[in-house]
């Protein structure tokens, strides 16, 4: 019964003197009285699919009341469409649907629809309504994927989300990200979340050949009591550089400068079945005193060279073996590592950071050729 009564107030809506007899199919008004050539609305293909969002959304109970009430709208034959044309009835529809339920939105730079998340209906019920609507009315007008950020103080928004066929796509501290792929015939096109965690280890060394070392308190049993270099993640919107001689300062307390990128390690299915790049920077120490973090390190201090290469986790370890021999080359100017250059590309307009080898001969870091 809630189709037919979404029929009639459709009907309503286009032409009031349709509904004068009662509840009546919608298609009825196509033959009413005011079935002019003037007020005459074509049941076109758009038209057929909002009246199918609509039933949709009312089979689900969504609406609370009739359509023609929750537009606020009110034509007669007194108030011509205003292009004078049976498409303006229809125009004035989507309008009316666009203005009183799709959710608050924007487009991004691929034609897609990114949701206001600032901007959404503060109970369950209107969110239902709005995202049922909001639905409709993008794929009538050919949007195809749509973004939707669900802060935590949102979350009960969730379960009526996915109902609506949205699927997780990735969560932060503060909110759950969700897409819905409108075309559900077209593959979907929307990018996946993001596949990789970045960590940073600093290879600190003073000239007196000592390099500063560090043995951390919650650790594996397979480095347990090893020493090794301070490492970490970068954090958000941190350049490589930058993770690098922070994590040496937070877990040491030694102030370092960075020279440049000596090695990395590309590795799968590390933590919760992502990607893993590890960059190793060649770092040179500024100060020299020893102030460690106690919460994640034991202990930390400046190790000969020599002794820290021995070190049996190192020795096995073919990996480990590779990268100490970079590391060593890099200090006899054998090997020339990727510094950081500032650059801005006419692509996106930003500022960026490129790594790359330099060799020229006024590099005092690097002789190799």
């Amino acid at each position: 019964m809630e189709s037919s009564l979404v029929d009639t107030a459709a009907t309503a809506t286009l032409c009031p003197a349709a509904a004068v007899g009662g509840r009546r199919r919608a298609g009825s008004f196509l033959n009413c009285s005011c079935s002019s050539k003037e007020y005459r609305v074509s049941a076109s293909y758009s038209i057929g699919r909002m009246l199918s969002g609509v039933r949709s959304a009312a089979r689900k109970k969504l609406f609370r009341s009739e359509p023609a009430d929750l537009l606020g709208l009110s034509w007669s034959p007194d108030s011509p469409p205003s292009n004078g044309t049976d498409g303006g009835h229809h125009h004035l529809w989507w309008t009316a649907l666009e203005n009183n339920f799709v959710l608050e939105s924007s487009e991004d730079e691929y034609g897609g629809v990114v949701v206001d998340a600032d901007r959404l209906p503060s109970d369950k019920a209107a969110f239902a309504r709005s995202l049922a609507a909001s639905l409709s009315y993008w794929k009538s007008v050919g949007k195809k994927g749509v973004w939707l950020k669900l802060p935590v103080d949102r979350s009960e928004f969730v379960p009526i989300a996915v109902k609506e066929g949205f699927k997780y796509h990735h969560a932060e501290e503060a909110y759950l990200m969700l897409t819905y792929w409108i075309p559900h015939e077209e593959p979907c096109m929307l990018p996946a979340n993001a596949s990789h965690q970045v960590g940073v280890g600093g290879f600190v060394i003073n000239d007196q050949m000592e390099v500063l070392v560090v043995q951390e308190k919650y650790c594996g049993s397979s480095s347990d009591g090893a020493w090794k270099l301070p490492t970490g993640f970068i954090l958000a919107s941190e350049e490589i550089f930058t993770g690098a001689t922070r994590e040496v300062k937070e877990e040491t307390g030694v102030d370092t400068e960075f020279v440049d990128v000596v090695a990395f390690r590309h590795a799968h299915n590390v933590a919760f079945q992502k990607s893993d790049l590890f960059f190793i920077c060649m770092l040179r120490p500024t100060s020299n005193n020893i102030k460690i973090d106690e919460t994640e390190i034991q202990a930390a201090k400046w190790m000969p060279l020599e002794e820290f290469v021995k070190q049996p986790f190192i020795q096995e370890d073919h990996m480990f073996q590779k990268i100490m021999d970079i590391c060593i080359q890099r200090l006899r100017k054998c090997y020339c590592g990727l510094t950081a250059h500032n650059v801005i590309s006419r692509f996106d307009g930003r500022r960026s950071t490129l790594y790359y080898n330099v060799s020229e001969p006024e590099d005092v870091n690097c002789d190799a050729s």
